[in-house]
Protein backbone atom coordinates (compact mmCIF):
# COMPACT_ATOMS: atom_id res chain seq x y z
CA UNK A 1 0.00 0.00 0.00
CA UNK A 2 1.41 3.45 -1.21
CA UNK A 3 1.71 6.38 1.42
CA UNK A 4 -1.30 8.34 -0.05
CA UNK A 5 -3.33 5.19 0.00
CA UNK A 6 -2.51 4.34 3.70
CA UNK A 7 -3.42 7.91 4.29
CA UNK A 8 -6.77 8.17 3.01
CA UNK A 9 -7.37 4.55 4.89
CA UNK A 10 -6.28 6.18 8.02
CA UNK A 11 -8.29 9.27 7.57
CA UNK A 12 -11.64 6.86 7.01
CA UNK A 13 -10.76 5.13 10.19
CA UNK A 14 -10.34 8.39 12.20
CA UNK A 15 -13.35 9.81 10.72
CA UNK A 16 -11.30 12.90 9.11
CA UNK A 17 -11.62 14.75 5.74
CA UNK A 18 -9.43 13.90 3.07
CA UNK A 19 -7.87 17.00 1.20
CA UNK A 20 -5.46 16.32 -1.56
CA UNK A 21 -4.35 19.63 -2.01
CA UNK A 22 -0.55 18.19 -2.71
CA UNK A 23 0.57 17.58 -5.87
CA UNK A 24 3.25 15.49 -4.69
CA UNK A 25 2.07 11.77 -4.67
CA UNK A 26 5.08 10.96 -2.67
CA UNK A 27 3.90 13.45 -0.13
CA UNK A 28 1.07 12.22 2.43
CA UNK A 29 -2.54 13.94 2.30
CA UNK A 30 -3.68 16.36 4.57
CA UNK A 31 -5.90 14.74 7.57
CA UNK A 32 -8.52 17.74 9.09
CA UNK A 33 -10.93 16.72 11.77
CA UNK A 34 -14.56 16.77 10.34
CA UNK A 35 -16.32 18.21 13.13
CA UNK A 36 -19.78 16.58 14.11
CA UNK A 37 -22.77 18.21 11.30
CA UNK A 38 -24.96 20.15 13.32
CA UNK A 39 -28.76 19.22 13.61
CA UNK A 40 -31.60 21.10 11.33
CA UNK A 41 -33.71 22.48 14.06
CA UNK A 42 -37.08 21.15 13.63
CA UNK A 43 -38.70 24.69 12.64
CA UNK A 44 -36.33 24.99 9.50
CA UNK A 45 -37.46 21.68 8.47
CA UNK A 46 -41.15 21.85 8.86
CA UNK A 47 -41.42 25.46 7.95
CA UNK A 48 -38.91 26.84 5.60
CA UNK A 49 -37.62 23.62 4.56
CA UNK A 50 -38.74 24.44 0.52
CA UNK A 51 -36.47 28.13 1.17
CA UNK A 52 -33.60 27.06 2.44
CA UNK A 53 -33.69 22.93 1.94
CA UNK A 54 -34.75 21.94 -0.97
CA UNK A 55 -31.73 21.96 -2.91
CA UNK A 56 -33.62 22.80 -6.51
CA UNK A 57 -35.22 25.76 -4.43
CA UNK A 58 -32.13 27.20 -2.93
CA UNK A 59 -30.77 27.60 -7.05
CA UNK A 60 -33.92 29.38 -7.82
CA UNK A 61 -34.12 31.45 -5.08
CA UNK A 62 -30.69 32.39 -4.39
CA UNK A 63 -31.26 35.42 -7.20
CA UNK A 64 -30.97 39.06 -7.05
CA UNK A 65 -34.45 39.63 -8.27
CA UNK A 66 -35.89 37.52 -5.97
CA UNK A 67 -34.38 39.01 -2.52
CA UNK A 68 -35.54 42.66 -4.05
CA UNK A 69 -38.77 41.59 -4.67
CA UNK A 70 -39.14 39.92 -1.06
CA UNK A 71 -37.93 42.90 0.00
CA UNK A 72 -40.19 45.13 -1.73
CA UNK A 73 -36.89 46.44 -3.55
CA UNK A 74 -35.42 48.03 -0.45
CA UNK A 75 -32.78 45.56 -0.33
CA UNK A 76 -30.33 47.42 -1.47
CA UNK A 77 -31.10 50.51 0.69
CA UNK A 78 -31.26 48.11 3.60
CA UNK A 79 -27.46 46.83 2.69
CA UNK A 80 -26.36 50.17 2.68
CA UNK A 81 -28.00 50.90 5.81
CA UNK A 82 -25.86 47.68 7.09
CA UNK A 83 -22.88 48.21 5.48
CA UNK A 84 -22.58 51.97 7.09
CA UNK A 85 -21.66 50.26 10.70
CA UNK A 86 -19.07 48.34 9.15
CA UNK A 87 -14.93 49.09 7.99
CA UNK A 88 -12.68 48.48 5.67
CA UNK A 89 -10.40 45.61 7.04
CA UNK A 90 -12.61 44.87 9.86
CA UNK A 91 -13.33 41.07 11.51
CA UNK A 92 -17.30 40.47 10.43
CA UNK A 93 -19.55 37.57 11.21
CA UNK A 94 -22.43 36.80 9.18
CA UNK A 95 -24.85 34.90 11.27
CA UNK A 96 -26.23 33.30 8.42
CA UNK A 97 -25.91 32.77 4.70
CA UNK A 98 -27.86 35.43 2.55
CA UNK A 99 -29.41 35.12 -0.87
CA UNK A 100 -28.20 36.98 -4.06
CA UNK A 101 -25.29 39.42 -3.56
CA UNK A 102 -25.14 40.10 -0.34
CA UNK A 103 -22.01 38.27 0.76
CA UNK A 104 -19.84 39.80 -2.34
CA UNK A 105 -20.91 42.98 -1.72
CA UNK A 106 -19.89 42.71 2.02
CA UNK A 107 -16.44 40.79 0.87
CA UNK A 108 -16.03 43.28 -1.60
CA UNK A 109 -16.61 46.18 1.19
CA UNK A 110 -14.12 45.13 3.66
CA UNK A 111 -11.58 44.43 0.94
CA UNK A 112 -8.61 42.05 1.52
CA UNK A 113 -7.77 43.53 4.82
CA UNK A 114 -10.99 42.16 6.10
CA UNK A 115 -12.23 38.84 7.53
CA UNK A 116 -16.15 37.34 7.11
CA UNK A 117 -17.00 34.21 8.45
CA UNK A 118 -20.74 33.16 7.56
CA UNK A 119 -22.17 30.38 9.25
CA UNK A 120 -25.30 28.39 8.26
CA UNK A 121 -26.25 24.98 9.83
CA UNK A 122 -27.96 23.80 6.54
CA UNK A 123 -24.94 22.04 4.03
CA UNK A 124 -26.72 22.70 1.12
CA UNK A 125 -26.58 26.14 2.23
CA UNK A 126 -22.79 26.51 2.97
CA UNK A 127 -21.85 24.62 -0.23
CA UNK A 128 -24.06 26.80 -2.91
CA UNK A 129 -22.50 29.56 -0.46
CA UNK A 130 -18.96 28.14 -1.17
CA UNK A 131 -19.42 27.69 -5.03
CA UNK A 132 -20.51 31.06 -5.45
CA UNK A 133 -18.36 32.94 -3.20
CA UNK A 134 -15.15 30.63 -4.37
CA UNK A 135 -13.53 34.10 -5.85
CA UNK A 136 -13.37 35.97 -2.48
CA UNK A 137 -10.29 34.45 -0.13
CA UNK A 138 -11.52 36.70 2.99
CA UNK A 139 -14.41 34.78 3.60
CA UNK A 140 -14.95 31.67 5.58
CA UNK A 141 -17.57 29.80 5.60
CA UNK A 142 -18.54 27.10 8.26
CA UNK A 143 -21.21 24.66 8.65
CA UNK A 144 -22.32 25.37 12.28
CA UNK A 145 -25.46 26.46 14.60
CA UNK A 146 -24.71 29.81 14.90
CA UNK A 147 -26.01 29.11 18.68
CA UNK A 148 -23.11 26.53 19.11
CA UNK A 149 -19.77 28.85 17.91
CA UNK A 150 -16.71 29.31 19.63
CA UNK A 151 -15.61 32.30 21.96
CA UNK A 152 -13.58 34.01 19.16
CA UNK A 153 -14.41 37.85 18.85
CA UNK A 154 -15.69 40.08 16.43
CA UNK A 155 -15.08 43.36 15.38
CA UNK A 156 -18.68 43.53 13.70
CA UNK A 157 -21.56 41.12 14.05
CA UNK A 158 -24.17 41.08 11.34
CA UNK A 159 -27.85 39.49 11.51
CA UNK A 160 -29.39 40.40 8.48
CA UNK A 161 -32.99 39.12 8.46
CA UNK A 162 -32.66 35.92 10.46
CA UNK A 163 -34.47 37.07 13.90
CA UNK A 164 -37.35 36.88 12.08
CA UNK A 165 -37.61 32.90 11.17
CA UNK A 166 -36.63 32.15 14.58
CA UNK A 167 -39.18 30.84 17.28
CA UNK A 168 -39.52 33.53 20.29
CA UNK A 169 -37.21 31.03 22.36
CA UNK A 170 -34.64 30.84 19.78
CA UNK A 171 -34.31 34.52 19.05
CA UNK A 172 -33.46 35.10 22.88
CA UNK A 173 -30.73 32.46 22.24
CA UNK A 174 -29.10 34.00 19.30
CA UNK A 175 -29.87 37.46 20.04
CA UNK A 176 -27.77 36.98 22.79
CA UNK A 177 -24.97 34.58 21.85
CA UNK A 178 -24.25 37.38 18.98
CA UNK A 179 -24.09 39.86 21.61
CA UNK A 180 -21.78 38.27 23.18
CA UNK A 181 -19.37 37.74 20.40
CA UNK A 182 -17.96 41.23 20.35
CA UNK A 183 -15.39 43.06 22.64
CA UNK A 184 -15.70 46.07 23.92
CA UNK A 185 -16.42 49.10 20.93
CA UNK A 186 -17.57 46.14 18.85
CA UNK A 187 -20.99 46.12 17.26
CA UNK A 188 -23.91 43.62 16.42
CA UNK A 189 -25.93 44.96 13.85
CA UNK A 190 -29.56 43.73 13.28
CA UNK A 191 -31.71 44.58 10.23
CA UNK A 192 -34.85 42.77 9.84
CA UNK A 193 -38.61 43.54 10.10
CA UNK A 194 -40.73 45.74 11.87
CA UNK A 195 -44.09 46.74 12.99
CA UNK A 196 -45.25 49.01 9.88
CA UNK A 197 -47.29 51.90 10.94
CA UNK A 198 -50.80 51.66 10.94
CA UNK A 199 -51.42 52.81 7.33
CA UNK A 200 -48.65 51.02 5.64
CA UNK A 201 -50.04 50.19 2.16
CA UNK A 202 -48.53 46.91 2.49
CA UNK A 203 -49.04 45.81 6.12
CA UNK A 204 -52.29 44.19 5.23
CA UNK A 205 -49.96 41.52 2.43
CA UNK A 206 -46.77 41.69 5.27
CA UNK A 207 -49.09 40.31 7.96
CA UNK A 208 -51.29 37.71 5.61
CA UNK A 209 -47.27 36.58 4.45
CA UNK A 210 -46.15 36.41 8.01
CA UNK A 211 -49.25 34.33 9.06
CA UNK A 212 -49.15 31.65 6.38
CA UNK A 213 -45.57 31.64 5.50
CA UNK A 214 -43.65 33.11 8.89
CA UNK A 215 -45.47 32.19 11.75
CA UNK A 216 -42.78 33.50 14.13
CA UNK A 217 -41.87 37.05 12.41
CA UNK A 218 -45.01 38.63 14.30
CA UNK A 219 -42.25 38.59 17.12
CA UNK A 220 -40.83 41.38 16.31
CA UNK A 221 -43.89 43.24 16.11
CA UNK A 222 -44.37 42.97 19.43
CA UNK A 223 -41.06 43.15 20.90
CA UNK A 224 -37.98 45.70 20.78
CA UNK A 225 -34.92 43.43 19.45
CA UNK A 226 -33.16 45.66 22.58
CA UNK A 227 -35.63 43.16 24.71
CA UNK A 228 -33.97 39.76 23.73
CA UNK A 229 -30.41 40.76 25.05
CA UNK A 230 -29.96 39.24 28.88
CA UNK A 231 -27.95 42.55 29.53
CA UNK A 232 -28.80 45.44 27.30
CA UNK A 233 -27.16 47.48 30.12
CA UNK A 234 -23.67 46.57 28.32
CA UNK A 235 -24.34 48.17 25.06
CA UNK A 236 -25.33 51.05 23.48
CA UNK A 237 -28.50 51.16 21.54
CA UNK A 238 -29.62 52.96 18.02
CA UNK A 239 -32.60 51.99 16.11
CA UNK A 240 -33.71 53.04 12.80
CA UNK A 241 -36.76 52.39 10.73
CA UNK A 242 -37.59 52.71 7.76
CA UNK A 243 -40.06 52.26 4.79
CA UNK A 244 -42.72 53.19 6.68
CA UNK A 245 -41.36 51.51 9.49
CA UNK A 246 -41.51 47.94 7.88
CA UNK A 247 -38.07 47.28 8.12
CA UNK A 248 -35.68 48.21 10.83
CA UNK A 249 -31.60 48.54 11.38
CA UNK A 250 -30.85 48.34 15.52
CA UNK A 251 -27.06 48.67 16.60
CA UNK A 252 -25.75 47.10 19.80
CA UNK A 253 -22.54 48.89 20.41
CA UNK A 254 -20.79 47.24 23.32
CA UNK A 255 -19.77 49.50 26.07
CA UNK A 256 -19.05 46.63 29.35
Amino acid sequence: MDDVARSVEQAQSLHVEVIPGITNINSPVSLVPVAAAPEIPDYLHEIYYWAYLNPRNVKLLDRELVVRTILWQQHNRLQRLAFAEIEAGQSVLQSTCVYGKFSANLAEHIGPEGTLDIVDVAKVQVDNARLKLQAYPQITIRHANVMQLDNKPFDVVLCYFLLHELPDVDKYKAANVLLNKVAIGGKVVFVDYHKPRWWHPLKPITSLVFDTLEPFAKGLWRKEIRDFADQPERFSWSKEPCFGDLFQKVVATRIS
